[in-house]
This record gives C-alpha cells, sequence and structure tokens, in this order.
C-alpha cells in the first residue's frame, strides 16, 4: 500500500515541490492550501486537494475527520514580511506574521496530529533565520525561533509514542515569496534541489534538516560572535541597503 503524506502550504514555493515529487515516488498526497487555482492543478497530477483556513477550527477539525492515518506530516506553510522600524514598530504585520507562521500551525497540529501513529513522522519547516538575527525580521525571525522550540519540545513527547520529529531550516530558496526580497541571497538554492534535500533527510529519519551546508555554517559563524562585533558587521550591511 502506498505511504501517505499531508503537506500544508502545498500550493507554491517548496510545498509544491514537495507535493509533486512524493507523488511521483508513489506516494499518496494530500496538498493543503487556499488558492483553488493552485490546488486544482495539484489535483491535475494526482494529488488530492485540501481547501480550509487554519485560523478556522472547526472547518479544519472537519477536513481532518476525512483523512486516513499517515505515514507523514509536513507543516510548511508560512508568511514573510519585513518590518520598516523607520515606521515604527508595527504591530499587526508582528500580529499577521505570528498567527500566520506560528498560531495557524498549532491549529493544524490539533487537527492532524490524531493521524499519526507509531512509526509516523512529523516535520515542520522553520527558517535558518533562526540561526542569526537579522535586521526587519523581528516578526518572522521571532514566529521561526518560536516553530523551533515548539518542534523540538514535540519531539521529547511524541517519542513516547514511535512518532518522529524533525526540524528543516532551508537557507534561501528560490520560490515566489524571497523572488519579493530587495536584498542579496546568498547561496540560492533552486527549489527543486530543496525537496531533494528534505526528503532523503526524512527517508533517513534526521531529527535536522538545514541546507545549504555553506550558509548554515556561515550564519552559525556569525552567530558565534560578540554582540558588538555581530552589531557592527550588521550595521554595515544596513547601511547597503541589505535585510
Amino acid at each position: 500500500m502506498s505511504k501517505r503524506v499531508l503537506i500544508t502550504g502545498a500550493t507554491s514555493g517548496i510545498g509544491r515541490q514537495l507535493a509533486l515529487d512524493y507523488q511521483r515516488a508513489g506516494w499518496q498526497v494530500w496538498g493543503c492550501g487556499r488558492d483553488a487555482t493552485r490546488l486544482g492543478e495539484l489535483a491535475e497530477q494526482g494529488i488530492t486537494p485540501l481547501s480550509f483556513d487554519a485560523r478556522d477550527r472547526a472547518a479544519l477539525a472537519a477536513t481532518a475527520a476525512n483523512v486516513p492515518d499517515l505515514d507523514l506530516l509536513i507543516l510548511n506553510a508560512g508568511h514573510c514580511e519585513y518590518m520598516d522600524l523607520a515606521q515604527g514598530f508595527d504591530g499587526e504585520l508582528f500580529a499577521r506574521v505570528i498567527e500566520t507562521n506560528l498560531i495557524a500551525t498549532g491549529h493544524v497540529l490539533a487537527a492532524f496530529l490524531p493521524r499519526l501513529t507509531a512509526g509516523a513522522r512529523l516535520a515542520i519547516v522553520s527558517s535558518s533565520v533562526t540561526w542569526l538575527p537579522l535586521s526587519r525580521a523581528e516578526a518572522y525571525g521571532a514566529s521561526k525561533a518560536a516553530l523551533d522550540y515548539l518542534t523540538e519540545t514535540l519531539r521529547l513527547d511524541l517519542q513516547a509514542k514511535g512518532i518522529g520529529v524533525t526540524l528543516i531550516r532551508p537557507g534561501f530558496v528560490q520560490t515566489p515569496l524571497t523572488a519579493k526580497n530587495d536584498f542579496p541571497m546568498p547561496c540560492l538554492v533552486s527549489v527543486e534541489a530543496a525537496s531533494s534535500t528534505i526528503m532523503a533527510g526524512l527517508a533517513a529519519g534526521h531529527h535536522h534538516i538545514h541546507f545549504p551546508r555553506r550558509f548554515i555554517w556561515l550564519l552559525r559563524l556569525l552567530g558565534g560572535l560578540p554582540v558588538g562585533i555581530w552589531l557592527r558587521l550588521s550595521s554595515l550591511f544596513v547601511s547597503k541597503g541589505r535585510p
């Protein structure tokens, strides 16, 4: 029998590529999103589309009730907005990003975690931004740092049920979301390469998947610097219009 995977944020970027690649690999795939046109395109590829608003918990629970037990659950849906403190701290932007990236993830977990049994795996997509504080990333970075902690604690509490948990922290990936960035993106990788790396790591049962390796090591190196030195370096990037 084919293995089963459900992927949120499947209508664009990494999520869409993962859905297509798992389907081609013979998996039964449920692709989740809110864009009806793009969900229809996934359906044409043999992927079962699911449309829901993660803020509507009742509708989400009803949708999950019709999904069978899964071998893999990938929570990939997310949103990025940068803040310009020259205009003041934007509380609405902050709340919007936190709700999309963090609160909605909690609602999806409440609905779909019961679909995972012993031997299954949960994967949550965070970001490499959590290795290093970056200018203008107050909302996005905070939401992803919270996902890191959430994922690590879920791993502890789900081990007794035999459910594996993987934290995924990509660097810059060529997607419609990163196409909006107005700054250089070092070590940018294709969405196909990102999907291949993630699938290989999940198949191997890795607790952590982060890529590209050179970029991650650079972030970790910079993140280990004394705060004063990073403040001076980051001011140079900001003065050149970088994040």
